[in-house]
C-alpha cells in the first residue's frame, strides 16, 4: 500500500446562489495500492460528504463535490517531508505578502492562547 495526497474540491451554494462564489478545497491522505484505486477512494469521499443541509436562516446550503485535482504520491513519512507544493502568480505581491503575515501572526496567536502552562 502506498499513500498518496489529494485534494477535493467543493463547491459551496447557499439559497439561490446569489454570492461570491465560495470553494473549499481539502487536502486528504489516501491509502491506495496505486493511484487509480488512490483516486477512486478520493471521489468517493468527495461523493459521501457532498450535502445540503438548511443554515440558521432556513436558506438550502449546498456542498457539492466538484473533482479531485491534485493526485501526488507520497513517498515517504518523515519528520519535515514535503507532502505539498504549488507555485502560484499574484499581481499584488505586497498584498499577497501581507495576507500570508496576518494569517501567520493569527496562527502564532491562537497556539499562544492555547498552551497549556507547565506546571
Amino acid at each position: 500500500m502506498n499513500w498518496y495526497l489529494t485534494k477535493l474540491v467543493y463547491q459551496i451554494i447557499c439559497g439561490d446562489g446569489n454570492h461570491t462564489p465560495q470553494f473549499d478545497e481539502q487536502l486528504r491522505l489516501i491509502k491506495a495500492v496505486n493511484p487509480a484505486q488512490a483516486l477512486d477512494k478520493a471521489r468517493n469521499i468527495g461523493n459521501k460528504e457532498s450535502e445540503t443541509f438548511f443554515n440558521d436562516d432556513q436558506q438550502i446550503v449546498q456542498w457539492k463535490f466538484i473533482d479531485v485535482c491534485t493526485l501526488q504520491p507520497i513517498v515517504e513519512l518523515a519528520d519535515g517531508a514535503e507532502v505539498f507544493s504549488q507555485i502560484q502568480e499574484y499581481s499584488d505581491e505586497s498584498g499577497y505578502l501581507k495576507m500570508i503575515k496576518d494569517k501567520a501572526g493569527k496562527l502564532t496567536g491562537s497556539l499562544e492562547k492555547s498552551a497549556i502552562p507547565a506546571v
